[in-house]
């Protein structure tokens, strides 16, 4: 935890904040190993940055203070990430590693090698979304809180969403056996579509080409989703 993220229900008056889960209470005893007089970095959730005192630290409630808040955030990548719905495990750790590396907008999408079972994964309830961006949050520093949009049906995305999307930003499809590499240090807004395991079918892959995506892709090698993402995303930006 390299800031602690303030949420509206943290924060008190005259520049105080109340930290009662337990969650964040551990870590500062066992991890920051943390005292009153310490001066710890936190971040107001979609504001600024900056340090805070450690005033009061008990077993059920940690007080901290601040005088200013004054240090923006990161930038966030230029990307809007169409991700195809993985495996609940791999989920969990790809939302806290998305966010880290600054991704704001996330959609996750059924796709025909996406298992139906997936969709019924208690890590797709708000809560538990809401649980991992704010550990990818605090890893990088960073306040901004990511949407993610949830579509179960591919034909309704192609139709309800993606002239949307390809209007603000040019779409690139990361797939096996595409004809171009993909590109590196690009700096305008994108669409970054990835498949499941095992990839998009043919049918996909065109539907998202005859729209206007470019299929690209990261070499010989096939590679697990999480480390896909990463790799595409270290890459491209």
């Amino acid at each position: 935890m390299n800031l602690i993220l303030l949420e509206p229900h943290d924060v008190a008056q005259n520049g105080e904040a109340l930290l009662r889960d337990q969650r964040r209470l551990t870590h500062l005893r066992e991890v920051h190993r943390a005292q009153p007089g310490d001066t710890l970095t936190v971040g107001c959730s979609n504001g600024l940055i900056g340090k805070a005192e450690l005033t009061a630290m008990g077993p059920d409630q940690a007080t901290l203070h601040w005088e200013h808040l004054d240090e923006a955030p990161p930038p966030a990548l230029p990307v809007h990430l169409v991700l195809a719905l993985p495996r609940p495990r791999m989920l969990a750790r790809t939302l806290e590693h998305v966010t880290a590396l600054g991704v704001k907008h996330l959609t996750l999408l059924h796709t025909k090698r996406v298992e139906k079972s997936y969709w019924q994964s208690p890590e797709l309830r708000p809560e538990k979304i809401h649980q991992h961006l704010v550990l990818g949050l605090e890893q990088a520093r960073d306040t901004v809180m990511p949407s993610v949009t949830l579509v179960k049906g591919f034909r309704a995305f192609l139709s309800d969403h993606l002239p949307t999307l390809l209007s603000e930003g040019h779409g690139l499809v990361a797939h096996p056996g595409m004809a171009l590499p993909c590109p590196r240090g690009i700096n305008r807004e994108t669409v970054l579509f990835i498949g499941p395991e095992g990839g998009f079918i043919d049918w996909e892959v065109e539907q998202l080409v005859n729209a206007g995506c470019e299929g690209m892709h990261l070499g010989p090698r096939i590679l697990r989703v999480e480390t896909a993402v990463t790799a595409l995303l270290s890459r491209l930006f």
